[in-house]
């Protein structure tokens, strides 16, 4: 069947098979995770940095937990982006690429989310050896607040706009 036999799908304005939707959407959430996993290496990186400085050792116990807890979920946030490519490596073939395009859209709002908290606590730790844990809790509070506007809320307002179709 050509490009031009098949139907206009309504929601999106392709013409496409549900294979070529699929394959699209994994090629978009694969595109996704490779931007992202550079932001959580380079952010992982910087972490891993720190024990090494002189000035670390001079970390009172919450300058300590809040790092330790970055760390993880530094780790964590590594974790979440390799989840997708392991799944496809196991799943590849078995033609089930709906399960594995709706498991890794999964994965990629856990890892936007865990990105996010990422980026958070690192502004606090900053804020927090650099100033002050007042001004590391408003610095923090703030991208906090940048982060659900852009994560959450444009997302939201956008979907709710008659001119935005679902994919």
């Amino acid at each position: 069947m050509s490009d031009d036999e098949l139907p206009e799908n309504p929601k999106s304005g392709r013409r496409e098979t549900e294979e070529e939707r699929l394959d699209r959407k994994w090629e978009d959430l694969l595109q996704e995770l490779r931007v992202m996993q550079t932001g959580a290496q380079l952010l992982a990186g910087f972490l891993l940095t720190l024990p090494f400085q002189d000035r670390f050792g001079s970390l009172d116990d919450v300058q300590k937990g809040l790092y330790l807890a970055l760390v993880l979920l530094a780790t964590l946030t590594t974790a979440m982006i390799m989840g997708p490519i392991a799944i496809h490596r196991r799943l590849s073939g078995r033609h089930v690429k709906e399960r594995l395009v709706a498991s890794a859209h999964v994965l990629v709002w856990g890892v936007l989310t865990a990105i996010a908290l990422l980026v958070t606590g690192i502004v606090m730790f900053i804020f927090d050896m650099v100033i002050d844990r007042t001004w590391s809790s408003i610095a923090a509070g703030t991208m906090a607040l940048v982060m659900v506007t852009l994560l959450v809320l444009l997302p939201h307002h956008l979907m709710k706009r008659d001119d935005v179709a679902s994919p």
